[in-house]
Parts: C-alpha cells; sequence; structure tokens
C-alpha cells in the first residue's frame, strides 16, 4: 500500500515536529545508501531523498552507465540507468514507515523516473508540468503539459497512493513575487488531481522577507482548502533557493530562520540547505548536520500577526487567486489551461527564458527588501496590487538583487561573528 509519506508527515504533525529533507543524490548504488542510512539514523524526523542526476534529467540514461564504469561519480542517482531490483535492493531496511523517501529529478519529460521509481517500489516524487519545464527545459510547454498527464496518470494508476509534491512554488522564486508562486503551486495541485493524483504537497521558497512569507504561507493554505477539494495535502517550505551565503555563519543564520519560518507558519516539511551551498555539493556529512540544525531550531514567538504580516496575506491572497481564477476559466482541461495562459501572459515568470514565457512581467526588491511587481505585464492582478512600472533593470540593479540575502547574511551580526574560509570544518557548537 505504501503511502509512507503522508502518513509519517501527519504523525509528525500530531507531535507537533517539524519534518526535515535534504536534497542529496549519488551516482552509486553504495554510495547512495551510505547516505540514506546516514540520514535515517538521525533520530529525529526525516526523509530520505533519491535526487537523479543531471544526464537522467534531460534523458540521457547511457551515459551514466559509461560514466560509473569509468569510475566516475555523478551529481545524482540515476534511476533509470539502475535496474529497478538493484534499487530495491538499495532500499532494502531503510524504506518504510518510519523512513519515507522521495526522489527528486527536474526533467520536464518524467514518465521514464516515474516509471523507474514505482518498479523499485516508492511512491513518492516531485515536480510538475510548468515547475519542471520552464526552469529546467527548452521543451515546448505542451510537450511538457502532455508528458506530466502521462506520468500523473501512470503513478496513479499503478500505486495506491502515490505522492507528487509541485515545485511551483520554487518557480525562480528568488526573484519571482509570491502570489505568482502561490498560483502556481495550486494550479500545478490542480492538474496532479484532473489527471489521478489525490496526494500532493504544496511548496514555497523563502524569500526576502520574513513577514512576506508568513503571509505567503498563510495565502497558500487558504487558496489549497478552497481549490483542492478532497485532495491529501501538506505544506513543504524550501530553505532560501537563491545565492546563499559564502560565510558559514551567514549560512547557519539562514538555515536556522528557514527552520524558524517553517515552525511559526505550520509547515510540515522542511527542505535543508547545507553550510557550504554557496562553493561545492554537499557531502552527506554536511546534510546530516544542517538536517540536525534545523531539527533544533527554536520557534519565534507567535503571538497576533504582525500588520505588515496581515497586509502582505490580504496582498498575495488576492493576487494569487486572481491568478488562479483567470487561468482555470480559460479551458476546463488545466494542462490546456496552463499553456494558453502563457500564450496571453496571464502566467509570465520574471526573469525566465524559457521561449514559452513572454518575459514581460518583472521583479524588483522595495525598500523593506520584499519582493514585489516591477512591470506585471499581462497579469490579471487588480489595480489595487498592481505596482508602478518601474525604469528597466540594469546589469548592477539584478546583481544586486540576487545577492540581496546572501549579502544580508554575511554582512550582518551572524555573519561576521565567525569568520571562516570555505571548506573549513566547523565543529558542532556552531550548530
Amino acid at each position: 500500500m505504501s503511502g509512507y509519506l503522508d502518513r509519517f508527515v501527519a504523525e509528525a504533525r500530531s507531535r507537533g515536529e517539524l519534518v526535515v529533507q535534504p536534497r542529496m543524490g549519488f551516482g552509486t548504488i553504495d554510495t547512495m545508501r551510505a547516505g540514506l542510512r546516514e540520514v535515517a539514523a538521525l533520530g529525529i524526523p526525516a526523509v530520505g531523498t533519491i535526487t537523479v542526476d543531471s544526464y537522467t534529467r534531460v534523458g540521457d540514461h547511457v551515459r551514466p552507465l559509461e560514466r560509473l564504469m569509468e569510475g566516475e561519480e555523478l551529481n545524482g542517482y540515476p534511476i533509470v540507468t539502475h535496474r529497478p531490483e538493484r534499487t530495491r535492493d538499495m532500499l532494502d531496511g531503510l524504506y518504510g514507515p518510519s523512513f519515507p523517501i522521495q526522489v527528486r529529478h527536474g526533467t520536464a519529460l518524467p514518465q521514464k523516473v516515474i516509471e523507474s521509481l514505482v518498479r523499485a517500489g516508492l511512491d513518492t516524487t516531485e515536480g510538475g508540468p510548468v515547475s519542471y519545464c520552464l526552469p529546467y527545459s527548452r521543451l515546448p510547454l505542451a510537450q511538457a503539459v502532455e508528458a506530466w498527464a502521462e506520468g500523473c496518470r501512470f503513478l496513479a494508476n499503478e500505486t495506491e497512493r502515490g505522492h507528487i509534491e509541485s515545485f511551483g512554488g520554487c518557480l525562480l522564486g528568488q526573484l519571482c513575487p509570491p502570489s505568482l508562486l502561490v498560483a502556481m503551486t495550486v494550479l500545478e495541485g490542480r492538474f496532479f488531481l484532473q489527471h489521478g493524483v489525490r496526494y500532493m504537497s504544496l511548496s514555497y521558497a523563502q524569500g526576502t522577507h520574513g513577514d512576506q512569507d508568513r503571509g505567503a504561507l498563510r495565502a497558500l493554505r487558504e487558496l489549497a482548502r478552497l481549490y483542492l477539494g478532497d485532495a491529501t495535502w501538506h505544506v513543504v517550505l524550501y530553505t532560501y533557493m537563491g545565492l546563499f551565503p559564502r560565510t558559514p555563519a551567514g549560512a547557519i543564520a539562514l538555515i536556522g530562520d528557514s527552520a524558524r519560518l517553517a515552525r511559526d507558519t505550520g509547515c510540515e516539511r522542511l527542505i535543508v540547505k547545507t553550510v557550504s551551498e554557496a562553493w561545492q555539493i554537499p557531502s552527506v556529512a554536511e546534510n546530516v548536520r544542517a538536517l540536525r540544525l534545523a531539527a533544533t531550531a527554536m520557534p519565534g514567538s507567535r503571538n497576533a500577526a504582525p500588520a505588515l504580516e496581515e497586509a502582505f496575506f490580504a496582498e498575495v491572497l488576492e493576487e494569487a487567486r486572481c491568478i488562479v481564477d483567470a487561468v482555470l476559466n480559460l479551458d476546463p482541461d488545466v494542462g490546456k489551461a496552463l499553456i494558453r495562459a502563457f500564450e496571453t501572459g496571464i502566467l509570465d515568470i520574471p526573469f525566465c527564458l524559457h521561449r514559452d514565457n513572454r518575459h514581460e512581467a518583472t521583479c524588483t526588491l522595495d525598500e523593506r527588501g520584499a519582493l514585489m511587481w516591477g512591470n506585471a505585464g499581462n497579469l490579471p492582478i487588480s489595480g489595487r496590487t498592481r505596482q508602478a512600472e518601474v525604469a528597466p533593470l540594469r546589469s548592477g540593479d539584478l546583481y544586486r538583487m540576487l545577492n540581496h540575502v546572501a549579502d544580508r547574511y554575511d554582512n550582518g551580526p551572524a555573519g561576521r561573528r565567525i569568520v571562516s574560509r570555505p571548506g573549513e570544518e566547523l565543529n558542532d557548537r556552531s550548530f
């Protein structure tokens, strides 16, 4: 029957515990198993991750085998290349009710990945027709929509409780106003439902302003209740997905703030980054330390929401609902509606270079450091929330925006507290 993830998350929530999860994948069977075993042994509510390699993401299932035979390491697990029975053996004794495992892959054509994970006995993955196409692929959106429809139907038909986590809330989230991220994850949730997937998680990426994030996460829950019917869902927060602090102390502070944001807002699961994100692919040990840090971060004080959070909640809720309604009104088939929405600019992702994106909407940071619309293009948001047009961004403006969070944490009190070079070992007290 499986469905381990949903039950595991629900049980953790009933105990008031936050579920943490790394972003981790390795090419060989033995290394991947060793990494999963380390996460499973943590003694905290944690979900295992199998992240696939970059060759598999673009549909190349031969090159991974060649690289492994040459003794090279891959940047992820080639789940299509490894035979399902070998993956089953790798999971034996680890995967189960007390340790769910999710496959994360980043491919616009997910059929082979989904088939492979199901054949290996797994039933949980992530992505979506838009969120795994526009930032990662040059494939036409229409092709990705059809591929994801096929993948969803396979997962729904071949598993009892197949689960997909929409990546819509992370779609270039470091430079995208949260209303569009919230709308996208809700729309992908509707897409999953239409193709038979009733178990899902809804993502949101930590942004540039805490009150804005708290308001946005409240709006996401409100809209999920309105639009996702009888689906079983929970909310997953991602530690900031943009350029990460370069100082260990700055990174530690940001990871801790993401954990407190998750707890403050009732998120059930947190995808955790590591201290070394800015300069290397994290090791197993670094992932384990980051998970411990996130799991032990103290929640912030949650009395009455401040006025600014309430204002952001109202703004994101209004904008996101306008976007969702406008898209769903285009066609009863959600996939066709998504394609038409990008054609007309009703959906338009700032700074996304995909050819099916209109490239009219832009984002800026206001004086508070919050993500706001620069030019809203043809997005169907009301006059009250539509931002005034601003001058075209210069390269220096974009650079400043991309580095805003990293600079704030590196140059603030936390970033100055510990001086360390990339690669230096930090003792456990630093976490």
